[in-house]
């Protein structure tokens, strides 16, 4: 249960900074997605609310695992694309950008645990 409310808590932390910080996901947002700053703010609700669903009951949970399994597979372009253009964002050194892209691979492998009966 611990590491189930730790996935909750990352999920709804990251959710959040889509709406602190937006421009900054909006700045690795892929150049051919349409309307990047209501995406940066539809991924941050869909993380919140995916975060909170898995509190719920096993049914909820089920759901909202299901739906940050796709959200995290979604948003892959959107990291590939700050590793690709890593000039851009000066301040993260190029390695760490190209790290982080299996990163999600663990992220993925863990939400999917809360997506079985």
């Amino acid at each position: 249960m611990i590491q189930r409310i730790g996935l909750a808590l990352l999920f709804v932390t990251a959710g959040l900074f889509h709406f602190l910080i937006p421009q900054t996901y909006v700045a690795i947002m892929p150049s051919y997605l349409p309307a990047p700053l209501p995406l940066v703010y539809i991924s941050g609700l869909c993380e919140i609310l995916g975060g909170l669903g898995l509190l719920f009951n096993p049914p909820v949970r089920r759901w909202a695992a299901w739906g940050l399994v796709a959200l995290l597979i979604a948003i892959f372009p959107a990291n590939l694309n700050m590793a690709i253009n890593h000039a851009n964002f000066p301040a993260i050194p190029a390695w760490a950008l190209w790290l982080r892209l299996p990163l999600q691979l663990p992220l993925i492998s863990w939400s999917w645990l809360y997506t079985r009966r």
